[in-house]
């Protein structure tokens, strides 16, 4: 068991630091440029201000963003830029986000749209911020038509994880946490179960960095941190965000595992064991919503960005998981039906 990790995302003279343990908040003012003169935090009322870094003789401004995903949207980044510009931010000052994922990903985008680009650190206070969303450099926001459809890769100049937050985070944002873990279990086909919390945060943490060292744009084997988000995406959308991110992910990743026994890629043996990690390991037992039918969730599905000429699913197989294409809409409904009575 480690009390403090740090992991390094190797992207050449972009490389930065991300750090994980109770007590390392202080590590963020070594983060921030020395070109920097002030620093804009970007925020919410939910995070205690206590997990606000302190910078020493910096200007310091305060945005605070709303709470939820009716607010990660074009107008919070018009409104954070125009925020920026007015606090005087040039583009060798700093944005730090402190929060979870819906801030990293809105802080992130506004840093890189504000005069093309200026540095942001982010301080992740959630589990599914810590291990997913902070890390590698996707930022975005959503639109009518999809999430995260309006974005950008931009790498932080480092990541603080304090878990000394994860104390003070709602039981349900613990379990969104979870249920991201919960892929990467699959991804490198380890069980992780065994590490304690810190370990395990690592270890995810490793997991994403090698992955976005190799593949920062997504061309490649990036595509695999996606495993369970094709349906998840669509879950949310589909019940206006009710479903949390997490919570749609867990249910993504056992829906992948019957979408490939369909397929005849995986053995019905391979499914339990997705089950074992996301209802026994992690305790998420989740269920679909009354009123969303197979049909509607295919057709939210089609809008997700990864599809190109067709729904674009990470499946499992044998030898691991794969980019998978082109597959029937009735292979897909017969998956989501054995999803819908599996979880009933």
């Amino acid at each position: 068991m480690s009390d403090v990790v740090e992991e390094i995302v190797n992207l050449g003279d972009r490389s930065y630091s991300v750090v994980v343990g109770h007590g390392v908040l202080p590590r963020t003012k070594e983060m921030i440029p020395s070109s920097a003169r002030r620093v804009a935090v970007v925020t919410q009322d939910v995070i205690p201000p206590a997990y606000i870094p302190s910078f020493g003789d910096l200007a310091v401004s305060m945005h605070v963003i709303g709470a939820g995903e009716n607010h990660k949207t074009l107008a919070t980044i018009e409104r954070l830029c125009r925020e920026f510009s007015q606090a005087g931010l040039t583009r060798g000052d700093v944005v730090v986000a402190v929060g979870g994922g819906m801030v990293t990903d809105v802080a992130g985008f506004a840093a890189a749209s504000y005069h093309r680009g200026i540095p942001v650190v982010h301080v992740a206070t959630s589990l599914l911020a810590m291990i997913d969303a902070a890390v590698g450099g996707k930022t975005g926001v959503n639109i009518a038509e999809g999430k995260n459809l309006v974005g950008a890769y931009w790498q932080p100049h480092g990541v603080v994880c304090e878990m000394d937050a994860l104390d003070t985070l709602p039981e349900r944002e613990m379990r969104c946490g979870f249920g991201e873990m919960a892929k990467y279990h699959f991804i490198v086909r380890e069980d992780l179960s065994s590490l304690s919390l810190v370990d395990r945060i690592a270890r995810c943490v490793r997991i994403k960095a090698d992955i976005v060292s190799a593949d920062e744009r997504e061309g490649g084997i990036r595509a695999l941190l996606n495993y369970g988000h094709t349906l998840a995406h669509a879950l949310e959308i589909a019940t206006d965000f009710s479903i949390a991110h997490g919570e749609a992910v867990a249910i993504g990743v056992l829906y992948a595992a019957h979408l490939a026994h369909r397929m005849g890629r995986i053995d019905s043996a391979r499914v339990d064991q997705h089950y074992d990690v996301v209802h026994g390991v992690y305790g998420l037992r989740h269920s679909l919503p009354n009123g969303i039918t197979p049909d509607q969730l295919i057709i939210d599905m089609g809008r997700d960005k990864k599809a190109i000429d067709s729904i674009t699913f990470v499946l499992d197989s044998a030898t691991g998981l794969e980019v998978v294409s082109g597959i029937s809409n009735e292979k897909i409904r017969e998956a989501l039906i054995d999803l819908i009575t599996r979880l009933s």
